[in-house]
């Protein structure tokens, strides 16, 4: 667990009392602060009950009184398409609102560091689709390679109970628009946009409130590196924003539409084969096809960024690329989990808006497709191209 610091004696309200909740309260009462919890289901409510927090229903008088922060869980909506009435209620009170990825950034840096041969590091990945395995393939790399890593947030483990970070080390944070659009702190060391295509726009009132929440990754005091996927006009915009000439290698663009040029630092994958250029010059490849844990253009741009974040952290490209061949890949994203009289049969369930079935339905010939589920924003119109292979 990580204490949060700078919050002890303070009085900390926690909104929601899920997987992130729980954990933001055990980690405010370790660093010192006096928590207050809420959550409209009695049973998490007896949950929190049973480990010590007073629960105590935020929409009566006074609630907030004496209150220093609310911290909310990700899955609540402070703004679109409605304010959750305690978040509105705090902010009347003139209590800050905050989540567990800021405090995670408020509290990861200890005075331990000042002992340290190699400061720790953090890499957070956003974006549309491939964020977990973007995630994933960066962690595999790191502790392929062994170096001491985690691997936390949206992917399953809460940000705030990973373990103090060791001489070193590396934590890999996958964080969704839900998790980056209120942490009132985020200063990766690097950060990683993979894409974007329209999702969760009802929270976002639309395109712009969606990329923006994105966008704080890369706000919000700036990474010292930003691999930026550039096959979307956001991410274009994204990357020359950052960056302060056509030298400049803070900024690594990533692309798998098409061959990259000038004097940046660039990684990019055609007909299977990974890229790297710097300076004009090319300095790294690897041959995707040969990678059978990341089938399709859209793992190759997966890899793609996931290699360029760890080239940022000094790994040759042939360390890079054993690894690569040992990942096997997550379970519900283009996984194959069995074949018959020479049929594969492959889970690709997470594909959970258009964007994301369009790009796995590429990655195959002739498919038998088995799919449900409710409509989202943009319709299915772009499934007429793609589904003709199936």
């Amino acid at each position: 667990m990580i204490p949060v610091q700078g919050l002890s004696g303070a009085k900390v309200a926690v909104l929601g009392l899920g997987r992130s909740g729980l954990s933001a309260a055990r980690a405010l009462r370790a660093g010192g602060a006096v928590v207050v919890c809420w959550d409209d289901d009695p049973a998490a409510r007896r949950i929190a009950e049973a480990e010590g927090f007073d629960c105590v229903d935020f929409l009566k008088p006074n609630a907030f009184e004496a209150v220093a922060r609310l911290i909310v869980s990700p899955g609540i909506a402070h703004l679109y398409p409605a304010p959750n009435p305690v978040i509105v209620a705090a902010q009347d009170a003139g209590v800050a609102v905050d989540n567990d990825i800021g405090l995670f950034f408020q509290s990861f840096a200890t005075l331990a560091w000042d002992d340290f041969d190699l400061v720790p590091k953090v890499i957070a990945v956003t974006g549309s689709n491939g964020k977990s395995t973007t995630s994933a393939l960066i962690h595999h790399v790191l502790t392929h390679a062994g170096r001491p890593a985690q691997l936390a947030g949206n992917i399953g483990r809460g940000v705030l109970d990973i373990e103090p970070a060791i001489d070193g080390e590396v934590v890999v944070l996958e964080l969704s628009s839900y998790q980056t659009e209120l942490a009132r702190n985020l200063t990766p060391d690097i950060a990683v946009f993979t894409n974007l295509s329209p999702d969760h726009l009802d929270r976002h009132a639309g395109m712009g409130g969606y990329f923006a929440a994105k966008r704080r990754l890369f706000a919000e005091g700036g990474p010292d590196r930003a691999v930026i996927g550039v096959d979307e006009p956001e991410g274009r915009f994204l990357a020359g924003q950052l960056s302060e000439g056509a030298a400049d290698d803070r900024v690594i663009r990533v692309s798998v539409e098409r061959k990259l040029t000038g004097l940046g630092w660039q990684v990019f994958a055609r007909r299977g084969f990974l890229s790297e250029y710097r300076q004009g010059k090319q300095i790294g490849s690897i041959d995707l096809r040969a990678v059978t844990g990341l089938p399709g253009a859209h793992n190759h741009q997966n890899a793609c960024a996931a290699y360029a974040a760890c080239r940022t952290l000094g790994f040759a490209p042939k360390v890079i690329e054993a690894a690569f061949h040992s990942f096997g890949g997550l379970p519900h994203r283009s996984q194959t989990i069995g074949e018959r009289d020479g049929v594969r049969f492959v889970n690709d369930s997470k594909a959970t808006n258009v964007d994301s079935a369009v790009k796995a339905l590429a990655a195959f010939e002739s498919i038998r497709w088995i799919c449900g589920g409710l409509e989202k924003e943009g319709g299915v119109g772009v499934l007429a191209g793609p589904i003709s292979t199936v």
